[in-house]
């Protein structure tokens, strides 16, 4: 108690000490003090804002019946649940990879949205694109053919998003189901796709630029449109949900939710330093007192 008593008188002293230094400061540089402390602490909250914001979603989305659901489950507990129906609602959990679960150590969990691939509830997708760290474009390797016009205008729409393009979200083209024999491989779907997003890179580019509503243009002017030439990375890979092959879903969920801090931190912390590197000593002895 005593002690405690002892802090007391000492913050009492250290206080008024700053309170006639204070009184005895000219203005300019009490202004100059109060600037000082004011942007060091912004900077300093907005290094925490980062740090809490640093998103782990994965987000799954693709046409309906791609097996998008399924790859949820094997993701997660490890079993196709003996297959699954059409999802009229996200499906959304934070969880260790079932992959992972027999690793020793901290592992840290993922964020995984299944989006409803229903054109009515697309709509969905703009709800978790702001938070997505990748997104997977879940595409049915099985029944490719069919539905490949509408799969490539929807992976347009997408690539083409302001909130994809900005941030560069990653995109992983999952060509699901090629387990089966009379699927096709991922090569033959990449070019498909390609040829397909040409077309609507045409056609799209007539309309007048009043009647796009937030949408990137793809591609380079004069060439033939190809995944690399996006603003951010698209890759291509194989799966089947059925059967847990699922290796190289695994693999863009590491890469991706579980990188380090983005570059944007690094440059928060080295303004913070010359902030106080650019600050005079005796306003350092102020930001002390207060």
């Amino acid at each position: 108690m005593d002690e405690l008593v002892q802090w007391k008188i000492r913050l009492q002293q250290w206080s008024h000490q700053g309170a006639e230094w204070l009184h005895h400061m000219p203005d300019a540089q009490l202004y100059a003090a109060i600037a000082v402390v004011f942007i060091t602490t912004f900077l300093l909250l907005s290094v925490r804002l980062f740090k809490r914001t640093k998103s782990n979603t994965i987000v799954l989305t693709g046409l309906s019946g791609s097996g998008k659901t399924t790859l949820f489950y094997q993701l997660r507990d490890g079993s196709s649940h003996l297959g699954t129906v059409t999802s009229m609602d996200p499906n959304e959990g934070t969880f260790v990879l079932h992959s992972e679960m027999i690793k020793k150590g901290k592992i840290k969990p993922v964020h995984l949205v299944d989006v409803p691939g229903h054109s009515r509830l697309r709509p969905k997708l703009d709800e978790f694109l702001p938070l997505a760290a990748g997104i997977v474009f879940v595409v049915d390797a099985l029944e490719f053919l069919p539905n490949c016009r509408a799969a490539s205008e929807y992976l347009y729409d997408i690539l083409t998003k302001s909130s994809v393009v900005k941030k560069k979200i990653p995109v992983l083209i999952l060509c699901n189901k090629t387990d089966k024999v009379t699927a096709h491989t991922k090569e033959f779907i990449r070019k498909q796709l390609e040829k397909e997003i040409e077309k609507f890179r045409a056609s799209r580019s007539a309309i007048s630029a009043a009647d796009v509503v937030n949408e990137f243009t793809l591609g380079v002017p004069g060439e033939a449109f190809a995944f690399s030439q996006c603003h951010n990375k698209v890759t291509v890979a194989d799966a089947s949900g059925l059967t847990g092959e699922i290796a190289q879903l695994e693999e863009f969920i590491r890469e991706y939710s579980l990188k380090p801090a983005p570059s944007r931190m690094v440059m928060v912390q080295k303004q913070i330093q010359l902030a106080k590197s650019r600050r005079p000593k005796r306003e350092q002895c102020v930001l002390y007192l207060l």
